[in-house]
């Protein structure tokens, strides 16, 4: 993942000016459907697209994995769908990942190439999995997360994520090391 230089600052910044408006702490667990909400990005679950029952049964019960979310443009309005046969921790990133989307104002593309394979953008991507991960666990959640030497598991509840996210995030974030040093440095009391 080769992002652009500064990118992973401004995510950061993004995700706590999100967290500032929303009046959620720092550190506090952000909930996606509330954001997409807050940014009146309305959400359609997969299963309740009644007028294409084959398609809603393949890619929730055959297939789960290869369809998570997508965005659906009508000029400047836009709709996400997602795969709600998925865990909510899997919901929770993939709204997170599409909500990214919208506000770094990534410019919609086709789905599919001309020959009919699929198309993306990959330094985009890449820019929408960065800030969905700082969205859901910022970097003062993993500080906090360390600190309060909680589980994977238990922290991967408290924020509505999937563990592998926060191994990511406590990983990419150097929260394990930033915690030891401070600790390792903390001034003794005379």
């Amino acid at each position: 993942m080769a992002l652009r230089r500064g990118f992973k600052t401004e995510a950061n910044d993004i995700a706590r000016e999100i967290r500032q408006e929303l009046g959620l702490h720092s550190a506090a667990p952000l909930d996606s459907r509330s954001l997409a909400e807050h940014l009146e990005l309305p959400l359609q679950p997969l299963s309740a697209m009644a007028e294409v029952p084959q398609v809603v049964r393949y890619f929730s019960r055959r297939n789960t994995g290869e369809f998570s979310a997508l965005t659906v443009f009508d000029g400047p309005r836009r709709l996400i769908v997602y795969n709600d046969s998925h865990s909510l921790g899997r919901q929770s990133s993939d709204l997170a990942h599409e909500i990214s989307h919208a506000l770094l104002l990534h410019e919609p593309r086709p789905a599919l190439d001309a020959s009919g394979c699929r198309d993306w953008d990959e330094d985009c991507e890449d820019e929408a999995d960065w800030l969905a991960g700082a969205l859901l666990v910022s970097d003062e959640a993993a500080i906090s997360i360390v600190r309060r030497h909680l589980t994977l598991a238990a922290a991967a509840g408290i924020y509505g994520v999937s563990v592998p996210l926060i191994k990511w995030r406590l990983n990419v974030t150097g929260a394990t090391v930033r915690v030891a040093r401070a600790r390792q440095y903390k001034p003794r009391k005379a």
